[in-house]
């Protein structure tokens, strides 16, 4: 079987995801000197391991010289459910209420590049999801998925923001798919205006008063003057769920891996404050909210309980 990108895009919908597309591997000068910039101004926080593999990011050939071909996709993860339908007055961002995106992306991009390779055995590919030094957005604009919103998070029309995203980069040429050039935030602010740390400008995000970043990446106490964490335990929705795409276009997701587990609906405030390291471990086996581990979700939470 001869393997084209209409072929690719027909298996990886069949895998599951539900944005697909191709984007010639080239180099990306305005997207690296705008991480340059961002980098500078210490927007990052203590997010060292952006710096650390800047030139990666900033050129896809530095990562894998061969690279011809980026096939992005889209996975869909929005389950349905608001912050409302959790029994406990905390609040969770609703990108870690299933198992870990990471895992799930990753076990379906490499069933797409073992098929690739099974009908062509010379191809070379690399699996990216989110860890890579590889910038996920700007070839999921690229490769016509959608265009960065002034949240910074990427939209695309038919299904918002509630996307995970990921690559599989390969050193096959294949057709390419017209980047997605329109910005349809218009003149829309109310990721902006809604953001209660003032965390955003337009297309830009300070880290260092992200309640996202404040409640995962941020390892200690919370920095003095941003210990607001407004309700949040783990994450942070807020900028979209006041977006009007995930107003009008959000579809309720139908990969099972991302249904909330029980434990984040029916937890009360009492299981959150009581929350052990065994019980954290046993209930979060498999989820993103490893990445801040017990001593992190408990610093959340008491900084919350407080306020609540």
């Amino acid at each position: 079987m001869k393997i084209s990108s209409k072929s690719i895009k027909k298996k990886a919908e069949e895998l599951g995801f539900q944005k697909v597309g191709i984007a010639r591997a080239e180099k990306t000068p305005k997207e690296k000197s705008d991480l340059d910039s961002w980098l500078m101004q210490g927007n990052h926080a203590t997010m060292d391991w952006i710096t650390k593999r800047k030139d990666e990011r900033g050129n896809i050939h530095t990562y894998f010289p061969e690279a011809r071909s980026v096939i992005a996709v889209g996975m869909n993860y929005y389950t349905g459910n608001e912050q409302d339908d959790l029994r406990s007055d905390y609040k969770f961002s609703n990108y870690a209420w299933g198992d870990d995106y990471h895992i799930v992306m990753k076990k379906r991009l490499f069933q797409l590049l073992n098929w690739i390779t099974e009908n062509n055995s010379k191809v070379k590919g690399l699996v990216c999801v989110d860890t890579s030094p590889v910038m996920d957005k700007v070839w999921a604009q690229r490769a016509g998925i959608g265009w960065l919103g002034k949240h910074t998070n990427l939209i695309s029309r038919d299904h918002g923001s509630w996307l995970f995203l990921g690559e599989l980069i390969l050193d096959l040429k294949l057709e390419y798919d017209r980047p997605f050039e329109e910005d349809l935030c218009g003149t829309c602010m109310a990721c902006i205006e809604s953001c209660p740390t003032q965390a955003l400008g337009e297309y830009k995000i300070d880290a260092r008063k992200c309640i996202s970043y404040l409640t995962i990446e941020h390892k200690g106490d919370l920095p003095e003057g941003n210990s607001d964490l407004h309700g949040w335990i783990y994450g942070c929705d807020i900028c979209q769920d006041v977006c009007p795409w995930n107003e009008k276009f959000a579809i309720k997701t139908d990969v099972d891996e991302f249904k909330p587990r029980k434990e984040i609906v029916e937890f009360k405030k009492v299981d959150w404050d009581n929350l052990s390291e065994e019980d954290f471990k046993k209930f979060f086996k498999g989820s993103a909210v490893k990445r801040t581990k017990h001593i992190g979700l408990k610093r959340n939470i008491g900084q919350n309980s407080e306020e609540l």
